[in-house]
């Protein structure tokens, strides 16, 4: 049975656990020895002794001799990955093994040390490989939640079907959710790679860090943010009030941070118009995701004035789609991307009509696309 990736792997003395495996007794009590001081130290003098161990609770690092009797380190470490897939496995080898080490990391440790191991060096390793257990089982969990998150609503969905804008209201917030919880992940991944390396050490990682961490807290409050605002939706009718178009989409921006593709505004530094900025917040996040995961570089935005109209014009150089697809697209239930919905476009112009803009798509196959939307200027304040 695979260990809980939920479970913390510390101790109650708030030490992280540590297993050494080596049927040698003089090399396993000597590296305990030197861990104890650091970390909650467990040993088995088997390979046998020290999965059975790994069965009872999980620990940060696993510290494996490579020649034992009756099951090698090679055996073990297949059999250990088995029981814990996250814990990082650090093994032991003497002279003349350094091929079968090699071969121990392709078949799932995580480093490899000479026996007897320096002393610095083995306190360096274990305290880099017990964090690296932690991150792992960290980003599992979160990727755990978020797949029961989703089964969940869709199970939701499903018992709800005879109600069905009730139905289709649920499908619209679980891939409103899609895009910004994407970015939570990918940015906490990001943030536990880096948390390695502390201030002190290195002062432009720290800064990268803390710039992470505030993208990922950014990506979460929007989610907060959808979530009640849905929840007051369904209760009252969507109020309109007097909205700068220009800093809505550049809200939105900055929460998706769409870090590989470079966004160029242009045009006017604000654009007054009425409307609700949560629902054309919607709207803009679906309409610059589409442009980043169609592969574009370059994602061109400007707000322009047009008489008594305000027109916003997105053009990206991504893929494109030739007019069979484009038409698919905007009617909605088609998706070209494997985990999407095919409701976003469909999203986009159900809004846009709500808000009495026009909404105009062209695209092409290897040239990009653009997306003009019109609205009516806001009367004068």
């Amino acid at each position: 049975m695979l260990m809980d990736e939920a479970t913390s792997p510390e101790t109650a003395t708030g030490k992280a656990p540590v297993l050494v495996v080596d049927d040698e007794y003089g090399p396993r009590e000597s590296v305990a020895f030197t861990l104890s001081s650091e970390f909650a130290v467990e040993t088995a003098e088997s390979a046998a002794e020290g999965l059975a161990k790994l069965k009872q609770h999980p620990f940060s690092a696993v510290i494996l001799d490579i020649r034992m009797p009756e099951m090698d380190g090679l055996r073990a470490l297949e059999e250990l990955r088995k029981i814990d897939p996250l814990v990082s496995v650090i093994m032991l080898t003497g002279y003349g093994t350094l091929l079968t080490a090699q071969q121990a990391m392709v078949g799932g440790a995580n480093q490899y040390l000479r026996k007897p191991p320096d002393v610095e060096e083995l306190l360096e390793a274990v305290r880099q490989q017990a964090q690296a257990t932690l991150r792992r089982r960290h980003q599992a969990t979160l990727s755990r939640e978020a797949a029961e998150l989703n089964v969940a609503l869709k199970h939701e969905i499903e018992r709800n079907e005879p109600h069905v804008w009730h139905g289709r209201a649920s499908i619209e917030l679980v891939h409103d959710l899609n895009n910004p919880l994407t970015v939570v992940v990918g940015y906490a991944t990001l943030l536990i790679q880096e948390a390695r390396a502390l201030a002190d050490r290195e002062p432009v990682l720290a800064k990268k860090l803390i710039e992470n961490a505030t993208m990922v807290e950014k990506a979460a409050e929007y989610c907060l943010y959808l979530s009640e605002n849905w929840r007051k939706a369904a209760k009252t009718t969507t109020a309109y009030s007097r909205i700068d178009l220009v800093d809505c989409i550049q809200s939105v921006r900055n929460v998706i941070s769409l870090e590989n593709t470079a966004i160029q505004f242009t045009g006017l530094s604000e654009a007054p118009i009425t409307g609700s900025k949560f629902e054309l917040m919607r709207v803009f996040q679906n309409l610059l995701k589409n442009a980043s995961e169609a592969g574009a570089t370059v994602i061109s935005v400007s707000v322009s004035r047009q008489n008594d109209r305000v027109e916003l014009k997105i053009k990206d150089n991504g893929v494109g789609m030739d007019p069979e697809r484009l038409r698919r697209a905007l009617g909605g239930g088609f998706t070209s991307k494997e985990s999407g919905m095919g409701i976003g476009l469909s999203i986009c112009r159900h809004v846009l009509n709500a808000h009495g803009a026009t909404f105009h798509f062209e695209s092409a196959p290897d040239e990009g696309t653009a997306v003009r939307v019109s609205f009516h200027l806001a009367p004068a304040a």
